[in-house]
């Protein structure tokens, strides 16, 4: 009866816990695959900027007018096109 309950306890904390946890990562990394030159993006420091240049390891984002940054290509949060259209 024990291992029944012990086994529902974790049958149930995947389903609510690491499942969507797995999904959510997926979602993340097939956008940061998806990312293109001059797509309006956030990072995850809160920086708006346009993505000037990709490579496989970092990301060179235009913040203002000839102002580059270079970035980890992992710290890409979200696209700042669809943010903004959300908030409206």
């Amino acid at each position: 009866m024990m291992w029944i309950m012990l086994i529902a306890m974790f049958v149930i904390m995947y389903f609510f816990m690491i499942r969507p946890q797995n999904k959510k990562q997926k979602e993340i990394a097939n956008f940061r695959k998806s990312l293109q030159v001059n797509q309006s993006v956030i990072t995850a420091g809160g920086i708006h900027g346009i993505i000037k240049e990709i490579t496989d390891d970092y990301i060179v984002l235009e913040i203002a007018s000839n102002v580059k940054i270079k970035i980890d290509k992992n710290s890409i949060f979200a696209d700042a096109s669809a943010a903004s259209n959300q908030s409206k």
